[in-house]
């Protein structure tokens, strides 16, 4: 019996899960992770905790299945026809089936005077935030100067912001949106956030954009990301934002398939671990020989950041006028929380500084079961009443 082939061009957080579930379902398969970093796979997702000292670099590492992880290796070539793919150093190797996990990259805003000369390379001072070496990076420069400047109000932004300001750095915040997290919190949700920030000591400026590198300390650059689909394109693979995907999330070459925040499915590219977990189980599942589908994954926002503690869920930002809030705010404790209902069925829900309830509303949104006569136990945290048959209160 021959042994299947499987290279994974990647080898971040889904490819990780991907190798370590599929050696759950099975022995029979040569599993290759592909990485450019020089790391085994790690948890992005807690890297502002690195940067803090919260966690220890080597602390981050993921378990994968006892896959073959080629670190360093940079795939730069794809032929989906022939089933090779070829590396960095000339390297040329067969695959029977193709799975890229390619990640995302950071999007870089015009800033004059961001790039060193050639253009290339960012000026020294300048960072983004997503590998270790970054981290590293980073904290240098900010121990070193004393104070930072971070580009964006999302939650890297946010996070990284604050992560900064543990380290006893002057922070300033500069998002070029009216207000923070825009994505996922209303204004009035935002102002609980901001002031947050702001008794951490972060200097929040909303509604600016930068003129160009500040020189009192590094730029630390957190303005989304877009996905890595070079690679893809060059093949001749089907890609709009992302690597299109369909409901098994094969692309649109036999035997190939895209995973996490490379991946475009339905038209979204979700950006986040929780999808990208959830897309390498299925895929996992279906090249073991089962036949679950992808169906999509709920928009979901969880951070916690220093005093900061963030969910929000569904059409959290932007309720349609088909829609009623439900809202409690109080700015002095540092808590907002606010449900949006349709037709008595929770559709979104924010909650910042008290996440009691999150699983409750987790789940409400996730299944959109209408939701008892009076929700506002959800936020107040007091017990529902108890109805009788005839749905008055007993």
């Amino acid at each position: 019996m021959t042994t299947a082939r499987i290279a994974v061009v990647g080898a971040g957080m889904a490819a990780a899960r991907l190798a370590q579930q599929l050696r759950l379902h099975t022995e029979a398969l040569d599993i290759t992770l592909y990485g450019q970093e020089p790391h085994a796979p790690y948890n992005r997702a807690l890297l502002a905790g690195v940067l803090t000292g919260r966690y220890a670099p080597d602390t981050l590492t993921l378990p994968a299945g006892g896959a073959t992880v080629r670190t360093g290796t940079e795939v730069v070539a794809l032929d989906p026809a022939a089933r090779t793919l070829r590396t960095a150093t000339g390297e040329t190797a067969a695959y029977d089936t193709l799975v890229l996990a390619t990640g995302a990259a950071p999007v870089l805003p015009p800033v004059p005077g961001l790039f060193a000369p050639g253009g290339r390379e960012l000026r020294p001072g300048a960072h983004v935030l997503r590998t270790l070496a970054d981290c590293a990076g980073i904290v240098r420069d900010a121990q070193a100067a004393g104070r930072a400047t971070v580009i964006g109000g999302g939650v890297l932004g946010i996070a990284a912001a604050q992560a900064l300001a543990t380290l006893g750095c002057a922070v300033r915040l500069v998002h070029r949106e009216p207000h923070l997290l825009e994505r996922h919190l209303d204004a009035q949700a935002a102002t609980i956030v901001r002031r947050t920030l702001e008794a951490a000591g972060v200097d929040v400026r909303t509604g600016a954009d930068t003129t160009g590198v500040p020189d009192d300390g590094p730029l630390l650059l957190a303005c989304g990301v877009r996905p890595r689909t070079r690679l893809a394109r060059a093949a001749g693979l089907a890609v709009r934002t992302g690597i299109v995907v369909d409901d098994t999330l094969a692309a649109s070459a036999p035997g190939v398939y895209a995973i996490g925040d490379c991946a475009e499915h339905r038209g979204t590219v979700h950006g986040r671990a929780e999808p990208a977990w959830e897309q390498a189980d299925i895929l996992a599942a279906r090249l073991s020989g089962a036949r679950p589908r992808y169906h999509g994954s709920p928009d979901r926002l969880r951070l916690t950041a220093g005093a900061l503690e963030i969910a929000a869920f569904g059409a959290s930002a932007s309720p349609g006028p088909d829609t009623d809030t439900l809202r409690l705010s109080d700015a002095t404790r540092g808590i907002h929380k606010s449900l949006i209902l349709r037709d008595a069925r929770l559709v979104g829900a924010a909650l910042i500084g008290d996440l009691a309830a999150v699983g409750e509303i987790a789940e409400a949104v996730g299944h959109g079961q209408p939701l008892l006569p009076d929700p506002v136990h959800l936020l107040t945290g007091h017990p529902p009443p108890a109805f009788s048959a005839e749905g008055a209160p007993a």
